[in-house]
């Protein structure tokens, strides 16, 4: 499970993040990133830290819980390998919900490295 520290819970930070941050789009998942100033980190905030866009496109309530569970876990599996000062916000597209986890993974992961925060996509661990 993604700690608490760890995620976006402001609407501003969420709104600061799409904006201002670089975009990157697979086919189930749209990743936007953006590398906050020193000035705006506030001293409890250590860490990069994910926010999740599930709108009623993916599906009913239980779709978008079961894909929003999926990506905050995949989120805490790459946590330690993101710049400190990161905020990233994954948007769901409706395919999400019929990808596997692996998919996302790899997905999630080829984003990042096009907006280059991870050196290179891993699959899942074999």
């Amino acid at each position: 499970m993604l700690p608490e520290p760890n995620r976006l819970h402001r609407a501003r930070d969420f709104s600061v993040a799409v904006r201002r941050g670089r975009r990157m789009g697979r086919s189930n998942l749209v990743v936007h990133a953006l590398e906050r100033d020193e000035q705006a980190i506030a001293s409890t905030v250590r860490g990069p830290r994910f926010g999740l866009i599930v709108s009623k496109a993916v599906g009913p309530a239980v779709t978008r819980h079961r894909v929003a569970r999926r990506l905050r876990h995949i989120c805490s599996d790459v946590l330690g390998e993101l710049p400190e000062n990161t905020d990233v916000v994954i948007r769901a597209l409706p395919g999400a919900a019929s990808a596997s986890s692996a998919e996302l993974l790899v997905q999630l992961r080829s984003g990042m490295k096009k907006l280059g925060l991870l050196e290179a996509p891993k699959g899942p661990p074999s």
